[in-house]
């Protein structure tokens, strides 16, 4: 039958609150240890979160191929020449490289003002894509709907504009759909709000971008079979790095470059630098919970050193329990029941703190467009109980030891 003995929880009590400064101290490290840990937790999970939602929606095994000047002179042609894809270049890729998933080709205009009415957005930029692009960065819609093939094969005037341009141009929150707009002198009919913020984009930020059907922006904006850029994702087991290398012979036969030409071709490779941030977020973890298990357990080895100097001014009272019957058994539980106590009050309140700095912070980025979640989950917060009693315990065990190796006659010698 389950009993909760007065007497010894008395006990406790009297020894924790006998030397109250140190009593206080020793609690403060595993306080403090317990904070740090529960705070760089939440803390970096939210951190990650902000900085994920950069990422969030763009094709994370995506590449993009663009041009340069050449830096080798070949079959008569100058070091220096300046050269373009062109929509051949699409076929001849798609049929060579069948690990291609997805490929489009992307073309761009900078410094475009858009107006409505008697409000205008100025350094805008407009791109003009085909609707597979919607798959490499996906857009956020709000109104309406993205660039379509009808749109492309008729050539439409129509558009999906930015967060950014919408809030500008469209400052009452009406739904923009069916409105023309004036870009640069040409009227397009809005279809669709993108408000997608991401960081991670190509020809453009997201809120501040235009976006138009392929075919429109090369009849509008001359470019005929011009390409600036090509933009394609992998087969799942395919790596990009792998077709960037094939891609780049292919280009370099058909347009007459060097072979070793190493500036002409032009790749990004997504799916690089998705793997660098996976592995910069896994290093922030790893660091958070270093340093806070780190402290966590100074705070441990405080309280086992305390509780070595207690037992030692404890000597003469352990020799007399002794003396009257008492069992080691009693004399380890005594000893590791006061560790735990000390451990797990200073350790809850030091979890409690945390949560509550957490939530703060969750609550003061609520405002953001990215709201981040920086508090910890249920079994985090049970992980986190879970290692204060196993700290509890190992502190204990060196100082209990001690205690029961005690015996009568050196105690009361010593005395």
């Amino acid at each position: 039958m389950f009993r909760i003995d007065l007497d010894q929880w008395e006990e406790i009590l009297t020894t924790i609150t006998r030397n109250k400064t140190r009593s206080f101290l020793t609690a403060f490290g595993i306080f403090w240890g317990i904070f740090t840990l529960v705070a760089l937790m939440g803390g970096s999970q939210g951190i990650l979160e902000m900085m994920a939602s950069n990422f969030e929606g763009f094709a994370t095994n995506s590449g993009f191929t663009g041009t340069s000047q050449t830096s080798k002179a070949y079959k008569g042609f100058r070091k220096g020449r300046n050269w373009t894809l062109v929509l051949e270049d699409v076929e001849r890729i798609r049929k060579a490289i069948p690990e291609i998933d997805l490929l489009t080709p992307c073309n761009a205009q900078w410094r475009i003002k858009a107006t409505y009415d008697k409000h205008q957005s100025s350094s805008c930029s407009m791109k003009g894509v085909h609707p597979e692009y919607a798959q490499i960065e996906s857009p956020v819609l709000t109104f309406g709907r993205f660039i379509n093939y009808i749109d492309v094969k008729e050539h439409r005037k129509v558009c999906v504009i930015g967060k950014q341009i919408y809030e500008t141009l469209f400052p009452d929150g009406s739904d923009p759909c069916g409105k023309f707009i004036n870009v640069n002198g040409i009227y397009y009919q809005v279809i669709g709000v993108n408000t997608s913020s991401g960081n991670m984009s190509v020809n453009g930020w997201p809120p501040t971008t235009i976006t138009i059907p392929f075919s429109t922006m090369q009849q509008n904006y001359n470019f005929g079979k011009n390409i600036q850029l090509l933009c394609y994702t992998a087969h799942p087991n395919f790596s990009v790095k792998d077709i960037q290398t094939r891609i780049e012979p292919i280009l370099k036969n058909a347009h007459l470059i060097h072979p070793e030409d190493k500036q002409a071709v032009v790749n990004v490779n997504a799916e690089v630098l998705f793997s660098m941030v996976d592995n910069l977020f896994k290093g922030i973890k790893i660091l958070s919970w270093m340093v806070g298990l780190g402290t966590l357990l100074a705070g441990a080895i405080g309280v086992s050193n305390i509780m070595m100097v207690t037992v030692k001014e404890r000597t003469t009272e352990i020799g007399i329990r002794r003396a009257i019957g008492a069992k080691p058994r009693d004399i380890l539980n005594q000893i590791l029941s006061e560790s735990m106590v000390l451990t797990t009050i200073a350790g809850m309140i030091g979890i409690s703190f945390a949560v509550f700095v957490l939530q703060m912070l969750e609550l003061g980025t609520a405002h953001l467009e990215t709201p981040a979640h920086f508090q910890i989950s249920f079994w985090m917060a049970i992980g986190a109980c879970i290692i204060l009693m196993i700290l509890g315990i190992l502190a204990g065990l060196t100082p209990a030891y001690r205690a029961m190796a005690i015996k009568p006659i050196e105690a009361i010698r010593d005395e």
